[in-house]
């Protein structure tokens, strides 16, 4: 299946533009890194760390305007659970259904997922997902403003949303993913504050070989 938000495409992008800053996708490194040719030099980029970062952006833009697109599950999932990671879920239920996620208890050591964020609808680890929900929200004190605490929340979902590293991505689904980097200045780190992608001029390589 193709990544959220991408055509599934053989074909190379037709729009070259070496004026793009992020360039022109050349390969895929070790499923993980795009290599993309600059106008002076060359660029990699961190798929998963930049496509995470995205779509943490698009999951706080829906939610601030209360339009998180949800899914239901055909059949509504069961996870087993610890008993104070369930307590811990239910007691945040209300805020984690406004994220798209809904769930209900479901007897003493389970929860019942029944709808989900529409990105998230072909993610089949519901079960890790809570867990480090669970994880997410024990680790956090009440006394934590609301949306801080909203905000780790969408980053542990944009986590499960998000292009993994050893997936396969074609060069059309590359260059989308470098085009919507650039229309967001916010992608140049991931959520956890590292670069997402690493530049390297004529220059550097030169120097590098001593022909400079």
């Amino acid at each position: 299946h193709p990544a959220p938000g991408f055509q599934d495409s053989t074909a190379p992008p037709t729009d070259f533009n070496p004026e793009h800053p992020l360039g022109t996708p050349l390969a895929l490194l070790h499923k993980t890194y795009i290599l993309s040719q600059t106008r002076d030099g060359f660029c990699l980029v961190d798929m998963h760390a930049a496509h995470e970062r995205l779509v943490y952006e698009a999951l706080k833009a829906a939610h601030r305007a209360g339009a998180v697109a949800r899914q239901a599950l055909l059949i509504p999932y069961v996870v087993n659970l610890s008993e104070d990671a369930i307590e811990t879920l239910m007691t945040a239920q209300e805020e984690l259904q406004a994220l798209g996620l809904d769930f209900e208890s479901f007897g003493l050591d389970s929860i019942l997922v029944r709808e989900v964020p529409a990105l998230l609808a072909e993610k089949a680890d519901w079960t890790q997902m809570l867990k480090d929900l669970a994880e997410v929200l024990m680790a956090q004190s009440a006394e934590n403003p609301l949306a801080d605490r909203l905000h780790e929340r969408l980053a542990t979902l944009a986590c499960y949303t998000s292009i993994r590293a050893g997936r396969e991505l074609n060069l059309a689904q590359m260059d989308a993913l470098l085009r919507k980097m650039e229309s967001d200045p916010r992608s140049a780190q991931c959520n956890h504050g590292r670069p997402t992608s690493v530049k390297m001029g004529l220059r550097d390589l030169e120097t590098l070989f001593e022909r400079a």
